[in-house]
């Protein structure tokens, strides 16, 4: 399955990729397919029945708001985020839903959005069907939709036959080992194999346009989150921290930033500052999901502020080009062979990948060779297997939020120790990655994403 680094990095909403994003798409694409077979106008209402983890954390992870919205025509890169909450309130009050924006059909909350806790769908454990239903009830069309992570979709008949649905790449590979490899062949950096690959979707001009947007979005989902303050949505009562930390932080001196543990203290900040944005439902880049958005945004800010010196802007959007570059190509690696969806595999598979991709991005913006990279990148993931995923009340709070700015210091940490060496190193990140995807199977599924066990039913909920 060949993927795209912008399947990777996208422009979505909190709190969740795989109960957010991927069921916001899913939604949409539903509404639209009836839309295209001429069923639109004789749809009367539409049922919506969430499975699994979906149905388990799905309302704290606003998988019910997402799949509303999507069914309204909404799109999680362009909705705007500061209308969602009163649209949703109006469908619930109203008992209306407007499909695709326009055709206006009756919508009892309770009743047309179900929750199938204990049942799982056979293909994956975020599955959803919506079905579309005439006025007599006859059923007119129905779809059944898996959220594999990362707000990557599959449809039922996609998810049959995925291999045959990939974009053929011209340096496509499936290992790290033939990554390394088709580097060495051409003299490559891994970024430019990226580079070279992504030119298969567009320009290189509009690869590098792109992806400098997807920074400057995060960028402006640090800034945000440091001027915000009050109580994080969902029940818990978690305050936000990451403005009076700003606060604090701001009043150091120029000498007093820039030595020993302060760094660390920006990076943490810019690592809560995202993830309340993510959590508060705000504008936020998938990277490579939303539980884990701080991460990557985290380590370019570390590396922008504290490591890079020319302030010269062109050479700073090509390391940051090439950072994201090199990042995605990793995290590549880690969909293809494993998952990046908590409900498969564990926090391992958000926060682990995440961290491993920023750990090569940051070993490549600083000149290490591709065996650094590749090392660092196997360093950020070993030091995460088997973390799982227990969200507190079903919510990305804790311990999300601030397990972002733990999986920052490691990535920074991991990519320090692969530059202080030559590259070699006992274990491949391939061999990593098949460790991550067999912790992933062995795992409880109490611990994949279902607030069944661990925090979720350990810590006493204020």
């Amino acid at each position: 399955m060949s993927i795209s680094v912008f399947e990777l990095f996208k422009i979505g909403v909190g709190p969740s990729s795989s109960h957010t994003v991927g069921p916001m798409v899913a939604a949409r694409r539903f509404v639209e397919t009836v839309s295209q077979r001429s069923l639109l106008n004789d749809t009367c209402k539409v049922e919506i029945h969430l499975y699994g983890s979906l149905a388990l954390t799905g309302i704290g992870h606003g998988t019910d708001m997402a799949v509303l919205m999507g069914l309204q025509g909404e799109a999680p890169d362009t909705i705007n985020v500061d209308t969602i909450e009163h649209k949703l309130a109006s469908i619930k009050a109203q008992q209306k839903l407007k499909l695709q924006g326009d055709h206006s059909i009756p919508f009892i909350y309770e009743r047309d959005l179900q929750l199938h806790s204990n049942e799982f769908l056979p293909q994956h454990a975020n599955g959803m069907t919506f079905c579309a239903l005439a006025a007599n009830g006859a059923q007119l069309f129905t779809r059944s939709y898996f959220s594999i992570g990362g707000g990557f979709i599959l449809s039922e008949e996609e998810f049959a036959n995925k291999e045959q649905i990939a974009t053929l790449l011209p340096h496509d590979f499936d290992s790290a080992e033939e990554l390394l490899h088709i580097c060495a062949q051409h003299n490559w950096s891994i970024a430019e194999l990226a580079m070279a690959n992504e030119r298969a979707f567009c320009s290189e001009a509009e690869v590098k346009h792109k992806l400098w947007n997807i920074w400057q979005v995060m960028e402006a989902s640090i800034e945000r989150g440091c001027h915000q303050h009050g109580v994080l949505p969902g029940g818990l009562n978690v305050r936000r921290r990451a403005e009076e930390h700003y606060r604090k932080l701001s009043q150091q001196t120029e000498e007093e930033r820039n030595q020993g543990l302060s760094i660390l203290d920006w990076v943490s900040l810019y690592a809560l500052a995202v993830n309340e944005e993510n959590a508060a439902r705000g504008r936020i880049v998938t990277a490579p999901t939303n539980g884990a958005a701080g991460v990557i945004p985290a380590a370019i800010a570390y590396y922008v502020n504290f490591v890079h010196k020319p302030q010269v802007h062109g050479e700073l959007k090509a390391q940051v080009v090439k950072f994201l570059l090199t990042a995605g190509a990793i995290g590549m690696l880690f969909k293809k062979n494993a998952s990046i969806s908590a409900a498969e595999v564990g926090c391992q598979g958000e926060i682990g990948v995440a961290c491993s991709m920023a750990s090569a991005g940051l070993a490549a913006v600083q000149g290490g060779c591709n065996q650094q990279i590749e090392n660092a990148a196997e360093i950020g993931m070993e030091h995460n297997l088997g973390l799982t995923c227990d969200p507190v009340g079903g919510l990305v709070q804790v311990p999300c939020i601030e397990r972002n700015t733990m999986g920052t210091v490691k990535a920074i940490n991991a990519a320090r120790l692969a530059l202080s060496g030559d590259g070699s190193h006992i274990v491949p990140l391939d061999s990593v990655i098949k460790t991550m995807r067999q912790t992933g199977i062995d795992m409880q599924s109490k611990y994949k994403e279902t607030s069944l066990g661990g925090l979720a039913v350990n810590a006493v909920n204020c």
